[in-house]
This record gives structure tokens, sequence and C-alpha cells, in this order.
């Protein structure tokens, strides 16, 4: 887990980090809209704050799409079930 605070993400929704040419990160939004699970997408070609969490979070890696939530967990390159699965187990905490 990750201790990761930042102005621009959300307090509610999981923050998922992209860029516009990201073919996954398009994938990954179209599949949580259609899950209908809420999302703040943070493009870190625009954010330099947020290209600093992605790479925080992977190592030193820009790798998008990078989902971080509230309680400061993450995941790189999930499918939407995997952040329906992590944000049901966060609303538990």
């Amino acid at each position: 887990m990750y201790n990761v605070t930042m102005d621009l993400m959300s307090a509610d929704l999981p923050t998922v980090f992209t860029t516009r040419w990201c073919g996954y990160c398009v994938r990954l939004k179209s599949q949580l809209d259609r899950a209908g699970i809420d999302f703040h997408e943070i493009d870190i070609e625009d954010h330099a704050d947020g290209a600093a969490i992605v790479a925080q979070v992977n190592d030193g890696n820009l790798t998008v799409p990078t989902v971080v939530f509230r309680d400061g967990s993450a995941l790189t390159n999930p499918s939407a079930s995997q952040v329906g699965t992590r944000l049901a187990a966060t609303a538990c905490n």
C-alpha cells in the first residue's frame, strides 16, 4: 500500500491516471462506465503531480492506467472487475 496524497485526487472516487494516447486507458474508462463505476480522471501529461504519483506507485515508471483508491492502495492496468473488487474491499474498511 502507498501513502498517496494529492490535491488533484477525489476523496470519494478512485482516481484513474491516464494519457490521451493510451489505448489501455480508453478501454478501462469505457469498461468502468459500462460497469457503472464512477471515477476521477487525471491526465498525467497535463498534471506533473499526477505523473509523480504514478511514478511513485510504479517503481519510477509512468505506467498508465494506474488507479489509486482512497485508502492509498493502487492497481496498474487493472480490469474494471479488479477495480470493482478493490472498491468493495475498501468500502468494508
